[in-house]
């Protein structure tokens, strides 16, 4: 069984996984009320929660199974904010020395490049070996407030970033135009939440690099486009426009996910596609991504929306599936990287 520890930003998690039953438990602390009055995640002040919070979490997760049948320790080592990584792995440490096994480092965004393929061990674990084997070469994309990332892993489970953003990553880039439209943080599910009634072609906001030669993302652009048109409107005119903007803007966005994703599917040949990230809870999104997979006759794997946010599920499924992107530490001496790639 491993016991997995995710501190990357503002949540602390655990999760328990076993190889015959999956994820037994999951464990979620989140000081989204905290950072909300700051408009964003505070670093010094979720060191703080982290500090906090993780006792009663591990007395929990302690609880359930005893120690006894714990075999590994995961941890989140990189990319994320420095204090918070640091927090997390010294209680990994502790815990691995108090049991006496072995402590794995897991790169968090790895944990969300394989965290799609968590239900399928769920549904069928005996099996999932089998089939996991089938669905490689496979194309991923990461989606979240952080990072906007197309990747590829090939049957040696090699990752290859194909593109990735220049400037915000798309989950920046609805939060900040959320800010723009006088919402709280985060706002990115409240576009989504307001945008359900409004006409997404109705204004046309700009995407970048449209051509199948420029593989990158980029949405800096699509922010300054809001802001501009929101300065020469009357409060007036927002309030009676704001669902079309809305739907508009977040369409922009979804729409730049999708084609980055086609034209990579028309220079490459893969078995399986997923999807995840936070953004990846976007039920626009996770609707047009879906419809990818049924046009190019692929298997297609989205993130259940528990595992679409920071969670320690994802990074115990990692440290199980992911053997090359692990990092043991028989010694119990892992250190945290906060710019640690994904490739």
């Amino acid at each position: 069984m491993i016991l997995a520890i995710e501190s990357s930003c503002d949540e602390s998690a655990l999760a328990l996984f076993s190889e015959e039953e999956g994820i037994l438990g999951e464990w979620v602390y989140s000081q989204l009320d905290l950072h909300r009055e700051y408009g964003g995640v505070v670093p010094s002040l979720a060191s703080r929660e982290h500090l906090r919070a993780f006792g009663p979490l591990v007395k929990k997760a302690l609880e359930l199974c005893s120690g006894e049948r714990i075999s590994k320790i995961a941890v989140t080592y990189g990319p994320g904010l420095a204090g918070c990584l640091a927090l997390g792995i010294s209680l990994a440490k502790a815990l691995a020395l108090s049991l006496q096994v072995p402590l794995v480092g897991v790169n968090h965004l790895r944990g969300h490049a394989y965290s799609p393929f968590i239900e399928l061990h769920r549904k069928s674990p005996r099996e999932f070996k089998d089939e996991f084997e089938q669905l490689f070469p496979h194309l991923g994309l990461i989606v979240s407030g952080g990072n906007t990332i197309l990747f590829e892993i090939d049957s040696e489970r090699r990752v290859k970033i194909l593109a990735q953003t220049v400037d915000d990553a798309a989950g920046e880039a609805l939060d900040k135009g959320a800010k723009l439209l006088g919402m709280e943080y985060p706002g990115g599910a409240l576009i989504e939440k307001v945008a359900e009634t409004g006409n997404p072609y109705l204004i046309k906001f700009p995407r970048a690099f449209p051509g199948s030669d420029e593989m990158r993302f980029s949405f800096s652009g699509l922010k300054t486009s809001l802001r501009y048109r929101l300065e020469k409107m009357t409060d007036f005119e927002l309030q009676a426009e704001l669902p079309d903007i809305c739907a508009s803007y977040q369409e922009a966005v979804v729409q730049a996910l999708i084609k980055k994703t086609q034209q990579a599917l028309e220079k490459g040949a893969y078995s399986s596609i997923g999807l995840s990230g936070g953004v990846s809870n976007n039920k626009r999104l996770r609707e047009l991504f879906g419809g990818i997979g049924q046009k190019h006759q692929l298997s297609c794997y989205i993130a259940e929306p528990r595992h679409t946010g920071d969670n320690a599920g994802m990074i115990a499924f990692a440290a199980h599936v992911d053997v090359q992107g692990t990092v043991l530490d028989e010694h119990h001496k892992l250190s945290f990287s906060p710019s640690v790639p994904l490739a």
